[in-house]
């Protein structure tokens, strides 16, 4: 495990990454989901694709990588591609879980792989409706922090930033970028994802000109059970990118 000094818009992180086979040219990134980390995304793949050099890295605010500041998702995927300079690599492929998925759109790399990635905003059930109006109405009043025993799980425990940050990445507009993607793109979702239901991923199939999506069992976290099979995919499709 090692860490590089970023410095981004006058801002300083420090960003924890792991490299697994550091002897190969060809480079594979890898970017979790949010409120997770690096560790189990290398869990995963760790011990696959052997033909590549492994990037794993702790997005700014989450594992044992720093961030005091708003951010949106452009400014992670600009933060992403500082670190990725300093390394001196450009990944052939990107991988993202959930909110690393849009991070790895924007990096818009040869051969693009989501793992049930977000980026198509899903209507929120009504209780959820409830709570966000609620909290509107209690601000005003001077009881925003009876707001926060209403926010997201993914929220629980977090920074006053990273929590405007949350905010920012999950209510902005971000369909358009995926039909930016220039190059190949593997869809691979859980077939009983809540999160980002299989429906956002025939969307975001649509979209893409060169896309193939893969529906396997499981739930937001399916990859965990079906790593060999993402692996060998990748290995037959993005080997023939450039």
């Amino acid at each position: 495990m090692a860490s590089k000094e970023i410095t981004y818009n006058g801002n300083s992180f420090s960003l924890s990454y792991e490299l697994v086979n550091p002897t190969q040219k060809e480079v594979l990134l890898v970017l979790h989901g949010w409120g997770s980390n690096k560790e189990i995304m290398k869990q995963a793949f760790g011990k696959l694709l052997p033909e590549y050099k492994h990037v794993y890295l702790d997005m700014p605010g989450f594992g044992k990588s720093s961030n005091d500041v708003v951010l949106t998702t452009e400014d992670y995927a600009a933060i992403v591609r500082l670190f990725l300079g300093t390394l001196g690599v450009t990944p052939k492929i990107a991988m993202g879980h959930s909110f690393g998925g849009k991070v790895s759109t924007r990096l818009n790399p040869p051969c693009l792989v989501l793992l049930s990635s977000s980026g198509i905003l899903v209507p929120k059930p009504f209780s959820v409706r409830a709570k966000i109006t609620l909290t509107k109405m209690l601000k005003p009043l001077g009881f925003a922090r009876l707001g926060k025993l209403f926010a997201s799980k993914d929220v629980e425990g977090m920074s006053h930033e990273m929590y405007e940050t949350f905010k920012n990445v999950v209510n902005e507009e971000f369909e358009h970028n995926f039909s930016k993607v220039s190059g190949k793109a593997l869809l691979f979702w859980g077939k009983s994802d809540t999160a980002t239901p299989l429906w956002t991923a025939e969307k975001i199939e649509k979209m893409i000109p060169d896309a193939k999506l893969y529906p396997l069992e499981g739930d937001h976290f399916f990859f965990l059970n079906h790593a060999p099979f993402i692996a060998q995919t990748i290995s037959d499709q993005c080997k023939e990118t450039h």
